[in-house]
């Protein structure tokens, strides 16, 4: 992309990113208006101030050091006043920005959620968690700190600015002439620097994203780490992406802080040309210094904000960043729609076809070229084959996580798109080789996918799954607290409490993914003659490294290179001298 096209599509993503910010605030117009009204009061106010301070000075006769302190004293109260007034109204504001903002994170953090409900399970194949993670919450709290404090600075920075330009062209019109040259020199300094410095604050954002998923990455991973002990190397990488972040978040605010003290030196240069060209005027007799002294101070008014805003513009830079990361994820496409006039699966029977599917993750590069099986209701299908053959794909095309690029799969006769993902993958009961478990009971995990489960329905799939005397003797029974996605107990118990849940489901099909993998033999066994009765009438694809633990399936499909080489029963299959005899004896040579 060319420099100018990669300008172009930043400033298309920061006005779509300001306007995307602005429809969530609008959704509290109404606290916006108390806001706006308050912003305006409280100006206002204050910009009384230095008015009577001129009017307090002017009472002054010169060369007479005679004062009318009863002039003096109604413009110090009225001064006062107003000034209490103007604080008032600013705490009022404050509420009210902390309240918007509070509300529009909320809303905001919530559609990112239901957002991430709704993507396809590819793009957390291609997204690292922890970078997700980081749009949830750090980039999230960015704009909620934007949006508290920097707004209302900036709200500030415009009706002070305009009402202290109001006040000095009534002062003095030819003074305001000192603006003509300095304000442009301010908007054409903050300007340049800003531009230089966006990019830097999207790449912020970026690199601490990458930082936070491979944390999450490696820390999730501890056990191996250490067993491998890598704990130097991941050191090491952990300080080349801990350098990455520091230094894109110290590029981004070294940049961003020169705007300050650039705009600073040139409020400094106006206030000294007023000062000069105003005694001028005083000299010639068309000020008073009364009104020097107004116009001083209002010039403060103006220059000062302008000076404030320009130190913020580094923060909102920050936040505009952050803000585009979340909403680019809330424009990410969702999982495509069920198709027009999709039917809800319903009397699964558990016939499931496949012909000529084909697949890829990739475009190009071909996963499953050209599988076709057939699987009659109430049998047990495995899958079996060599690392990489597409079985797991299979179970992910089975469930509609990804849909075929050609070729049909068939339930019940119909075509699977034609019903709603929904009511077909509850027609699945799915025990996966990666065990998930939440915070929560140990019954709340078992139910999680039957809602009104008893507790004597959870207790029948414990036993049957070879894990309710275990459960039984801890100090909580079923009431017992998994933390940690289930670090409390063993990997093979977890396996077991999955399995149970998957038995409690009500659905005629069942996939198993290497579902005993993280138990002994022993336990294996017994699970497998627990299973073996229950899964009676539901049809049942298990894909199995272990070929002695598929021995009794009424279909064995061996995948190779994403096509079914062949198939039979384990008996049909070993008096051929092919693929599936040759895995078999590898195993028990």
């Amino acid at each position: 992309m060319s420099p100018e096209a990669e300008q172009k599509t930043k400033k298309r993503y920061s006005s779509r990113t300001i306007l995307n910010l602005a429809k969530y605030m609008l959704q509290y117009k109404w606290l916006l208006s108390a806001a706006l009204v308050c912003t305006l009061g409280s100006n206002l106010f204050a910009l009384i101030g230095p008015k009577l301070t001129g009017l307090c000075i002017g009472a002054i006769e010169p060369g007479r050091g005679k004062v009318d302190f009863g002039q003096v004293g109604v413009y110090a109260a009225w001064m006062a006043g107003f000034y209490v007034l103007s604080a008032v109204m600013s705490y009022g504001l404050q509420v009210l920005m902390l309240t918007v903002s509070r509300k529009v994170v909320y809303r905001m953090r919530q559609d990112v959620f239901e957002k991430l409900m709704t993507l396809p399970v590819g793009y957390f194949d291609v997204h690292q968690t922890g970078d997700v993670i980081s749009r949830i919450s750090y980039d999230i709290d960015t704009v909620n700190a934007s949006l508290s404090n920097d707004l209302v600075q900036l709200l500030t920075t415009v009706i002070t600015v305009a009402g202290a330009l109001v006040m000095m062209l009534t002062i003095s019109p030819r003074l305001v002439l000192v603006f003509a040259f300095t304000v442009p020199l301010s908007i054409v300094t903050t300007r340049y620097i800003t531009g230089k410095t966006r990019p830097l604050f999207s790449l912020r954002s970026a690199k601490l994203g990458e930082l936070n998923g491979f944390v999450e990455e490696m820390i999730t991973g501890q056990k191996t780490l250490k067993a491998y002990g890598r704990e130097a190397y991941t050191q090491g990488r952990f300080d080349g992406k801990n350098r990455e972040a520091v230094e894109a978040y110290y590029r981004a605010e070294y940049y961003g802080s020169i705007v300050g003290p650039c705009v600073n030196f040139i409020n400094n240069l106006s206030l000294s040309l007023i000062s000069v060209f105003g005694a001028l005027l005083y000299l010639a007799g068309h000020m008073s210094i009364g009104s020097i002294s107004s116009f001083v101070l209002y010039s403060r008014k103006f220059s000062g904000p302008i000076n404030e805003a320009a130190n913020i513009f580094s923060e909102l830079q920050s936040a505009l960043a952050a803000a585009e990361r979340v909403f680019r994820l809330l424009e990410e496409e969702p999982e495509p729609a069920d198709m027009p006039g999709a039917a809800e699966l319903s009397d699964v029977r558990g016939e499931v076809e496949l012909k000529h599917v084909r697949f890829g993750y990739i475009p190009g590069k071909t996963v499953i070229h050209d599988l076709s099986f057939r699987a009659e209701p109430g049998r047990l299908i495995a899958i079996v084959g060599p690392t990489g053959a597409g079985k797991t794909t299979l179970i992910n095309l089975l469930m509609r996580f990804y849909d075929p690029e050609s070729g049909e799969i068939l339930v019940d006769g119909g075509r699977s798109r034609s019903f709603t993902r929904d009511s077909l993958r509850q027609a699945y009961a799915m025990v996966l080789q990666d065990t998930w478990l939440f915070y929560g009971t140990i019954y709340e995990n078992l139910a999680y996918g039957r809602e009104g489960a008893t507790l004597e329905e959870v207790e029948a799939v414990a036993k049957a799954a070879r894990i309710h005397s275990f459960i039984k003797r801890l100090p909580q029974g079923y009431d017992t607290v998994l933390t940690d996605e289930g670090t409390n107990i063993s990997k093979g118990q977890k396996q077991l409490l999955t399995i149970a849940r998957a038995m409690l489901l009500d659905a005629r099909m069942l996939i198993l993914d290497e579902a005993t993998s993280n138990v002994d033999t022993r336990t294996e066994r017994q699970i497998q003659k627990a299973m073996l009765k229950l899964m009676e009438g539901k049809t049942c694809f298990v894909i199995a490294h272990r070929l002695s633990t598929i021995e009794n399936a009424d279909l064995i499909l061996v995948v190779n290179d994403g096509e079914v080489v062949e198939q039979g029963t384990h008996r049909e299959l070993m008096e051929r001298d092919g693929v599936y005899r040759r895995l078999y004896n590898a195993q028990f040579e």
